[in-house]
C-alpha cells in the first residue's frame, strides 16, 4: 500500500498548500531538503491531515517551543485511510523500509503470545512462546500470556503429555514428578511408555488443536453413548464430566484462536472511497493489500457482489495439504513479518471498540459465510452517528 500523493512544499505559498490537502485521517511522510545534511523522513499517522500538517509547518511564533518544520520540510507524500486497521498497516510497511532495524521498537509493536507443540522433539511438549518457527504446531494468537497459560494448563489437564522440560532419558531409576504420581502424564522419563503409545497420545492432542476441541468432543460423546447403552451409568458420567470440560474449554477459547497455518479469515472496513469497503482477506494469518469493493459500479457489472467475493475468496478454500501447511506458509512469507500481521491482528480483533467486522473460513466443509459477509458489508455502510448529526 504505497502513499499515493506527492506534494512539494514551498513556505511562500504554505496556505494554499494547507488549503489543497484533506482534512482525513492518513499516512504522511514528510521529506527533509536535501541541504540537511544527515535529515532523515519523518512517518506520521494523523486522524486529521490537514490539522496536524498545519501545527508543523505554520509560521511559528518567537516564543512557542512547539515542533515546527516549515524549514525541514521539502515535500510530503501520504495516502488517505478509513480505517484504523488499514492505518496501521500502511505506517507498518512504511516504518519498515525506513527503519528496517528497530521498527518494532518505534511501533511499540510486539508479537502475541502463541501455543507452540514442539513435533521436533521424540517426546513432544507444549509451551508457551512469542517467536514463530519453522517446525511445530503454533495456535494462536492468545490476547495476554495469562490467558494462553490457562488454556495450556486446561488442555494440558486432558492429556497425559509430559510438562516438564527435562531431557528424557527413559531412566528405569528416575523418581518421576508429581504429575505421573497422580497419573496425569505417561512418564516417559522412567519408561512408563513406549515411544510409540507416547507418540499417539500427542497426536491426539494434536488433532484436538487442528480441529478447535472436535475430534476429543466426538470420541468422548461416542464413548458415552456405547456406556450408557451398556447400562455402565458409572463410566457414563465421568465420559460426560469429562465432556463437559472438553466444551467449555472451546466456548472459552476466542475465535481468532486457532493454528496458524489454518488462519483464514476476512476483515471488512471501510475504504477511503465513497460507498465502498476494503476487504483484506487472511490467509495462513497474513494480511494480503486490501480488494476495495465499489458498490456504486456493481450495478453496471455483469458480475454481483457475491460472485465478486467468491473469485476472490475461493483459492483459500483448497490450501496445501496439512502435513506442507506450515512449511509452504513460511517459504513464501517471512517469519518475522508474519509476527507482526498477526500482532496487528490481534491488537485490532481484541481492541475495544473493535472497527470493521471480521468472517472465517468454515473448516467442516472448508466455506465463506457469503451472505453474512455482504450483510456486514450494509451494516458499514450505513451513516455513522456522527455523520447523522451533520444533516
Amino acid at each position: 500500500m504505497e502513499l499515493e500523493r506527492e506534494i512539494k512544499f514551498d513556505p511562500a505559498q504554505a496556505e494554499d498548500f494547507l488549503e489543497g490537502l484533506p482534512s482525513r485521517p492518513a499516512v504522511v511522510l514528510i521529506e527533509p531538503h536535501e541541504a540537511l545534511e544527515g535529515a532523515r523522513p519523518l512517518l506520521l499517522r494523523t486522524a486529521d491531515l490537514r490539522r496536524r500538517l498545519r501545527l508543523l509547518l505554520c509560521e511559528p511564533h518567537a516564543s512557542s517551543k512547539r515542533l515546527n518544520l516549515r524549514q525541514y520540510a521539502a515535500a510530503i507524500r501520504f495516502r488517505v485511510t478509513a480505517s484504523r486497521f488499514e492505518q496501521a498497516l500502511v505506517h507498518w510497511q512504511q516504518a519498515r523500509i525506513l527503519w528496517p532495524e528497530n521498527y518494532r521498537q518505534r511501533l511499540h509493536l510486539y508479537s502475541p503470545a502463541f501455543v507452540k507443540l514442539n513435533l521436533t522433539n521424540p517426546y513432544p511438549r507444549a509451551y508457551i512462546t512469542r517467536r514463530l518457527g519453522a517446525e511445530g504446531l503454533y495456535l494462536g494468537p492468545f490476547i495476554t500470556r495469562r490467558v494462553a497459560e490457562s488454556f495450556l494448563e486446561s488442555w494440558l489437564d486432558l492429556f497425559h503429555i509430559r510438562r516438564c522440560q527435562i531431557k528424557i532419558r527413559r531412566d528405569p531409576e528416575f523418581p518421576g514428578c508429581i504429575y505421573s504420581e497422580m497419573n496425569m502424564c505417561l512418564a516417559p522419563c522412567f519408561g512408563g511408555c513406549t515411544l510409540a503409545e507416547y507418540g499417539d497420545e500427542v497426536s491426539r492432542a494434536a488433532a484436538f488443536l487442528r480441529s478447535g476441541g472436535a475430534t476429543l468432543a466426538d470420541t468422548l460423546t461416542k464413548e458415552r453413548e456405547l456406556a450408557s447403552a451398556q447400562l455402565d451409568f458409572e463410566h457414563a458420567s465421568a465420559l460426560h464430566k469429562r465432556l463437559e470440560k472438553v466444551q467449555q474449554l472451546r466456548r472459552d477459547l476466542p475465535e481468532l484462536v486457532r493454528p496458524i497455518e489454518q488462519l483464514h479469515a476476512i476483515v471488512l472496513v471501510r475504504a477511503a472511497t465513497e460507498n465502498a469497503i476494503a476487504l483484506f482477506t487472511v490467509r495462513g494469518g497474513e494480511i494480503a493489500d486490501p480488494f476495495v469493493l465499489r458498490f456504486d459500479e456493481l450495478a453496471g457489472q455483469p458480475r454481483s457482489a457475491e460472485q465478486i467475493l467468491r473469485e476472490l475468496l475461493e483459492p483459500a478454500a483448497t490450501p496445501p495439504d496439512e502435513g506442507n501447511l506450515k512449511r509452504v506458509a513460511l517459504q513464501t512469507f517471512a517469519i518475522r513479518a508474519l509476527e507482526d500481521h498477526l500482532a496487528f491482528l490481534a491488537r485490532w480483533f481484541y481492541g475495544s471498540p473493535r472497527e470493521g467486522e471480521i468472517f472465517f473460513q468454515e473448516t467442516r466443509p472448508p466455506s465463506w459465510p457469503y451472505r453474512r459477509i455482504l450483510r456486514a458489508c450494509g451494516r458499514l455502510l450505513a451513516p455513522r452517528e456522527s455523520e447523522k448529526r451533520d444533516y
